[in-house]
């Protein structure tokens, strides 16, 4: 649990934040033409952390999902500290959410179910990448993609076992809303024993 130190007194809340981040997602999603991009910070076993942006491909109680190659950085990151950030900005609405939770490794047949609706060419890039290591040229990429290819004749891509999802278990979420003057709006969700708390806090 992140500790926010904040004015006023928590309280129980009066809506569930999974439900309130829904409704701006979807909002959002009228609005932005990639909404489902977000920040992504991880801190590896000395505590340094680095942030890149993913997708995001399921929200709901149970947490945030994306996948990866857990060979990554990210990844790897992941498999020593297994807490990470999550950071939504959709300026065209004037709004942010920030998520922070511990991380969880779906399950293979979850994997699975996802792999198979992604497109030909996107599990191709998965088989010949070995992502977040050192690349001799593009040229020895785009063989290796080429050499995957004729191997597979056109038949069906199993998913590799290195690619795999992640889900974030929100233990706090943040929605920002821009007001005039700097003024912003903010209300922090914060889960407990006793559910989620709400407060607000100063901008």
């Amino acid at each position: 649990m992140i500790a926010v130190k904040a004015v006023g007194r928590m309280i129980k809340a009066k809506i569930d934040p999974i439900v309130q981040f829904n409704r701006w997602f979807a909002r959002a999603q009228r609005a932005e033409p990639l909404a489902e991009a977000m920040a992504l910070a991880t801190a590896n076993s000395r505590g340094h952390p680095m942030v890149r942006f993913v997708l995001l491909k399921q929200a709901n109680p149970r947490g945030f999902v994306f996948f990866t190659d857990r060979r990554s950085r990210k990844g790897q990151a992941l498999s020593r500290n297994r807490f990470a950030s999550l950071a939504f900005h959709w300026d065209s609405i004037g709004r942010q959410i920030c998520i922070a939770g511990p991380v969880e490794r779906l399950t293979a047949e979850e994997a699975d179910a996802y792999w198979i609706t992604r497109p030909r060419d996107s599990q191709l890039s998965a088989r010949t990448s070995r992502q977040s290591a050192p690349l001799k040229s593009r040229k020895d990429l785009l063989a290796r993609l080429a050499a995957v290819r004729a191997s597979l004749r056109g038949g069906p891509i199993a998913r590799p076992s290195y690619w795999i999802g992640y889900r974030v278990r929100p233990h706090m979420i943040e929605f920002w809303t821009r007001r005039p003057n700097r003024l912003h709006h903010r209300e922090l969700f914060t889960r407990g024993r006793q559910g989620w708390q709400h407060n607000l806090l100063q901008p």
